[in-house]
């Protein structure tokens, strides 16, 4: 099965074939650029991009948000966790919390697919903490200031292994399981 997913970012990409390699399905990646609302509110974010990415490609397609939510601010950045990891990166990040006496934070990828009648959406969800400083490649976003519960590295640290826990992973395997009862 052949399915579309609309990202520009080359790491999400790759995670998402990686994941779903086993599974029979065919990522097609468009890489549209599609201007994002502004919005804490995830679902309302995923549903204007992909009323937009249908609107440009006409066929079922799905896209997917990826955020930090930390405890200690309320789950800020959620939503915006783009914006705000472009403006601060790695180490200011790490600077700001240094001191904080609660790192908690929450990782979630929530994915939205339209096969042109109906919105679906799916989430996948892992805590962790924030590290003292950054550790491991700064390539792919904020990997290396999150360090899953139960683990001592941070995903950037852990490579391929990310993709057994991640909260990628999760949300992909709710949009199989959607997919296989097709």
């Amino acid at each position: 099965m052949d399915i579309r997913f609309l990202s520009s970012n080359k790491f999400k990409i790759e995670e998402t074939k990686k994941i779903l390699s086993k599974s029979g399905i065919n990522i097609i990646p468009l890489s549209i650029k599609i201007e994002e609302i502004q919005s804490i509110d995830t679902n309302s974010l995923l549903r204007d991009k992909l009323i937009k990415a249908f609107k440009i490609v006409g066929k079922p397609i799905f896209v997917e948000h990826s955020g930090l939510y930390i405890e200690d601010i309320n789950g800020f950045p959620g939503g915006l966790t783009q914006i705000f990891w472009d403006t601060i990166e790695a180490d200011k990040f790490c600077e700001l919390f240094k001191n904080a006496s609660n790192k908690k934070v929450r990782a979630e990828t929530n994915i939205a697919y339209c096969d042109g009648r109906t919105f679906h959406f799916f989430k996948g969800q892992i805590n962790g903490t924030i590290p003292l400083k950054p550790k491991g490649s700064r390539d792919f976003q904020w990997d290396c200031v999150f360090i899953p519960d139960g683990y001592k590295q941070t995903f950037a640290e852990m490579g391929d292994k990310k993709n057994d826990i991640s909260m990628r992973k999760m949300a992909l395997d709710n949009f199989l399981e959607f997919l296989k009862k097709m």
